[in-house]
């Protein structure tokens, strides 16, 4: 199971979360943030999916993108 899209099809998942889910990027970071600690972005993932009723695919460009903006942070 791959976690990665295409960089367009990353930006256009991110893009349409908020008008999906009803929730803005920020607040999913959040809830990725207060779930539990996992080592491998799969399992995040499927966590993130599982718990908040998301597809697969939202969840793990939500995922990538956490993971993007936290490495961005250290730098």
């Amino acid at each position: 199971m791959s976690l990665n899209h295409s960089p367009e099809t990353h930006s256009k998942l991110i893009a349409r979360i908020p008008q999906v889910t009803g929730r803005d990027i920020p607040e999913w970071f959040t809830a990725i943030e207060n779930g539990p600690s996992f080592s491998r972005c799969e399992e995040r993932c499927s966590w993130l999916a599982d718990e908040h009723n998301l597809s697969h695919g939202y969840a793990a460009a939500l995922v990538r993108e956490h993971e993007r903006t936290r490495r961005a942070r250290h730098y």
